[in-house]
């Protein structure tokens, strides 16, 4: 019997903080128009000191719990994917499965920084086919503004924090079942240090601060979505054509722009939070996702495509009959 993983809710986290542009200039030399005119961001939320990557992992999670009407028992898989893990090890994780009050199945961490829940959402759909799980936990969750360099302009505008999460449960697959049709992920560590962050606890025993070379980002960010989004699409014999939304990593307005014009989609299409959220790194499609889902966009039956990118490089994208 062929399993496919079904979404049966979604859930997302924000933290109260909003800081918007104006808020940064007055300690950072930028302005509004400087950053909207090359992000399309308008405002971030900031996490607060004491207040931690799982504490906005765990309100999401609770979220999507809530939204797909199933028991938190019935969990028997976490997958969470961040950068900014409360500790180096535990994994985050495996602190959220203590919160949830959970003592069976197993929780693991992934990182691949902006694809993260991207490489989350793939692990769990690999672990239910093969019948090791049963019900997942997927989690995108960050405190992404710990690792920013608030004297480096050009990158600490760009990103925000916050959480999102769905439920995934394996359903016996049929031709008109929904769920996800198929996962596709990359990683070339050729280009790591166009994006990534100077420290760590191999070699500097800090946490370190982003780096980003964006002209190269760019580029790579618009050909290398494009390309995994039409590998999805061939995969499953459709076109652009048959996709209702896109519901990409909220990275860049530019770079969203820059991606569905390569596909030729109706920028209609593309659900965008970044205006309001900023980048959120493996926080971003869950977000995105949960806000589309709850005012309406998204519908049962739908078919959406998620992509994203982030250091690594890595990158992927699923498709899935919501």
């Amino acid at each position: 019997m062929a399993l496919r993983s079904r979404i049966l809710g979604c859930g997302s986290y924000l933290p109260e903080k909003i800081v918007t542009n104006d808020d940064l200039a007055k300690f950072v030399d930028t302005s509004d128009d400087w950053i909207t005119a090359r992000t399309g961001i308008k405002q971030r939320h900031m996490v607060t000191d004491g207040e931690l990557t799982s504490d906005l992992a765990r309100k999401a999670a609770l979220n999507a719990i809530e939204h797909a009407g199933i028991d938190v028992q019935d969990i028997d898989l976490i997958v969470l994917g961040t950068t900014t893990p409360d500790n180096t090890f535990p994994s985050t994780a495996t602190k959220v499965q203590a919160q949830l009050g959970l003592t069976h199945g197993f929780a693991m961490d992934v990182q691949a920084v902006c694809s993260g829940f991207m490489y989350a959402l793939a692990t769990a759909d690999s672990f239910l086919k093969t019948k090791q799980a049963k019900t997942a936990l997927v989690i995108g969750a960050e405190s992404f503004t710990r690792l920013l360099d608030w004297e480096d302009r050009t990158t600490c505008v760009l990103f925000g924090d916050g959480a999102g999460a769905v439920i995934l449960r394996a359903e016996e697959e049929t031709a008109e079942s929904s769920g996800i049709l198929s996962t596709h992920l990359h990683s070339d560590g050729r280009y790591q240090d166009i994006l990534m962050v100077d420290g760590g606890p191999s070699s500097t025993q800090t946490t370190g601060y982003v780096r980003m070379a964006g002209k190269e980002v760019f580029r790579h960010a618009v050909v290398n979505l494009a390309e995994v989004v039409k590998e999805a699409l061939a995969a499953n014999d459709l076109t652009a054509d048959d996709i209702d939304w896109i519901v990409p990593h909220q990275a860049n307005k530019r770079i969203l722009d820059g991606t569905a014009k390569k596909l030729k989609v109706d920028p209609n299409k593309v659900v965008v939070t970044v205006d309001k959220h900023a980048n959120t790194s493996a926080a971003s499609i869950p977000l995105a996702l949960d806000e589309a889902v709850r005012d309406g966009r998204i519908k049962r039956g739908d078919l959406l495509i998620i992509e994203a990118m982030g250091g690594g490089l890595t990158w992927g994208s699923a498709l899935i009959r919501w």
